[in-house]
């Protein structure tokens, strides 16, 4: 038997901006979502300067489940839409 730990795939984007790098992901700190990382954050630079912008992605790191097959095959098939597989051990 196999036993296998899924995560649910699930992507947030914010926007945040500010005077100064240590601003903005201030705010992308303070907005994040329980249970989502911040994954990355690209900031860009106001044309005139002064406002610098950022695209904060967040990756949801909770909703854990376990799943069993007795194969390789029938485990990948338990896996349901929108979830990933972790690892896989057996028992």
């Amino acid at each position: 038997m196999l036993r296998a730990t899924i995560r649910l795939i699930e992507t947030v984007e914010l926007e945040a901006s500010g005077e100064s790098l240590e601003e903005v992901h201030a705010q992308l700190e303070v907005n994040r979502p329980e249970g989502f990382d911040l994954v990355k954050a690209p900031v860009k630079m106001g044309k005139t300067g002064g406002v610098i912008t950022a695209t904060g992605t967040y990756h949801r790191r909770d909703m854990l489940q376990e799943i069993e097959a007795p194969t390789m095959p029938e485990l990948q098939a338990a896996v349901p839409e929108g979830w990933m597989m972790l690892h896989v051990q057996t028992v």
